[in-house]
């Protein structure tokens, strides 16, 4: 095949000056970018023969929104035609660090938490979305501050995968006087199923033993969590 017949992968440098998103957020900030431009941002070039944008589009067709794509894996996003296995990773990784920033404490910051409205708040940015069930631990204070959120574990709740000597080890690391714990149900619906208040309470009684208050556990659907504490569930 003769050189001029090779096609190369555009990049967003093949469009013209005025519509790079790299030169529009430079002139008018990141705020005037749509995501369509914000996400070429992200990827850097298309494949042979196409460009990048249009990638971009075959992306947002597939799953809809953002949110679709957020909550696509990387093996559903790899699949798309134009993004591999690395693309997908560098989408993954980009809707990761928005959700670790969502409710995030700015330092010296420490929020105060009362309420299961709080503690949503602060972590339903890091589990919406997720297939899979993911247990936190917000670490408090004397007063009632958040230290740290702890992800304890990620996987269907059990004895094997939730252990109390994990869950307390990051405490007293960090020297806490009481714990929320919160973890999605996938499912969407926030009920508690029998393994999730048996392991309440095998919690809370080891925490009495340490010293550390189980105050609440808290689980977030779709739209709706609840509160194992208000239910009198331990």
């Amino acid at each position: 095949m003769g050189a001029g017949l090779v096609k190369k992968s555009f990049t967003i440098h093949d469009l013209p000056i005025s519509e790079r998103p790299r030169e529009r957020l430079q002139k008018f900030g990141v705020e005037a970018l749509s995501a369509p431009e914000i996400l070429a941002l992200i990827l850097g070039r298309g494949i042979a023969g196409e460009s990048v944008t249009v990638t971009v589009q075959r992306l947002l067709s597939q799953f809809g929104n953002l949110k679709g794509m957020a909550g696509a894996s990387v093996e559903e996003l790899s699949q798309v035609k134009g993004i591999g296995l690395a693309k997908a990773a560098q989408i993954k990784a980009a809707f990761e660090l928005a959700n670790r920033l969502e409710g995030y404490a700015e330092a010296g910051k420490k929020p105060l938490v009362k309420t299961p409205d709080d503690v949503v708040g602060l972590v339903r940015g890091r589990l919406k979305s997720k297939k899979k069930e993911h247990f936190l631990a917000l670490l408090l204070d004397t007063r009632g501050r958040l230290i740290k959120v702890s992800e304890i574990s990620v996987g269907s709740l059990d004895g094997s995968i939730v252990h109390p000597r994990e869950v307390f080890k990051e405490a007293i690391s960090a020297s806490a006087a009481s714990v929320i714990f919160v973890h999605n149900h996938p499912s969407g619906d926030p009920t508690p199923s029998e393994d999730d208040i048996k392991l309440t309470k095998r919690l809370a009684e080891a925490g009495e033993i340490m010293g550390i208050d189980v105050l609440d556990h808290i689980i977030i659907g779709d739209n709706e969590h609840l509160s194992l504490k208000r239910k009198d569930l331990f």
